[in-house]
């Protein structure tokens, strides 16, 4: 005996499981992670020109951005716009840039950057990072914009939107950002 199928009612569990499926993604890319590509050299060689990165957002929900970290946030210029840098100044920190090499707070040594692609040049500062907010560098200084040379030098903490946690393209460089 043939079954009669009740296409209407198909249809509406059909209808029913793609509208689940879309609130979860919207919920997953609003709360829980995001995703980026990099349009520039300011960060090579940790992440390259057209990487795919995907960030947790959830990452700073409980604590905040740490010095080393590198977070993706809204432009302190333009906040349409989102950026990816290393965290370096940290709320109440003095950064002082002298012959390349970054000073926090006076220290005698400059902060350890192994992950530097050539020896950085330049002085700047110094800057006196405000409460509530974060003094951002790329990694490939020769060639980045970041906050030594915006007009907002620094970065509202409630605009940190991301810790980077996973390169997944290209394919061959898959894994996790440090």
């Amino acid at each position: 005996m043939d079954k009669k199928v009740n296409w209407k009612k198909e249809l509406i569990e059909d209808v029913i499981m793609v509208c689940v499926v879309l609130i979860v993604v919207f919920l997953i890319k609003s709360f829980v992670m995001i995703n980026a590509v990099i349009p520039s050299g300011s960060m090579e060689h940790t992440i390259s020109v057209g990487d795919r990165v995907i960030g947790n957002r959830l990452a700073y929900t409980f604590g905040d951005p740490q010095r080393g970290d590198i977070a993706i946030f809204k432009f302190p210029d333009d906040e349409s716009q989102l950026f990816i840098k290393r965290v370096i100044g940290l709320p109440g920190d003095k950064i002082q840039i002298i012959n390349g090499l970054v000073y926090v707070n006076d220290s005698a040594e400059p902060l350890e950057e192994d992950y530097l692609p050539e020896e950085p040049t330049g002085d700047f500062g110094p800057f006196y990072v405000p409460e509530d907010s974060y003094f951002m560098l790329g990694d490939n200084r020769n060639y980045s914009k970041d906050s030594r040379l915006w007009e907002n030098t620094y970065v509202k903490r409630d605009k940190v939107l991301a810790k980077a946690a996973l390169r997944y393209f290209p394919f061959d460089k898959f894994g996790t950002i440090e």
